[in-house]
């Protein structure tokens, strides 16, 4: 688990690396494809976003869930964790297409 809290709709996401394999076995890495959604795993979520009314909008992913959001929405953080640099990613709750099933 990052040392990381989530303000507001922010969601703190691990990204899954996702890599194509064409029929005749050529290993595609995922940077052939630029615009395409990415993946990753819910690690921590926010409280949701503070309307004006003063009332919090919850955020519609849980932690442990797989989500969509596109390529270049989230930023790139690194925590250190157990004597590594792990990667994460920062993602507003409105930048996520899709949960995964």
């Amino acid at each position: 688990m990052p040392k990381l809290i989530p303000l507001n709709d922010r969601v703190i996401v691990k990204a899954k690396s996702k890599q194509d394999i064409t029929k005749s076995g050529i290993v595609l890495p995922d940077t052939v494809d630029k615009d395409r959604p990415e993946q990753g795993e819910v690690i921590a979520a926010g409280p949701g976003k503070l309307l004006e009314n003063g009332v919090r909008e919850p955020i519609g992913v849980k932690v442990g869930q797989t989500i969509l959001f596109t390529k270049y929405a989230p930023n790139e953080v690194k925590v250190e964790e157990g004597g590594k640099e792990v990667e994460y990613l920062v993602i507003s709750a409105s930048d996520i297409l899709a949960i995964v099933e």
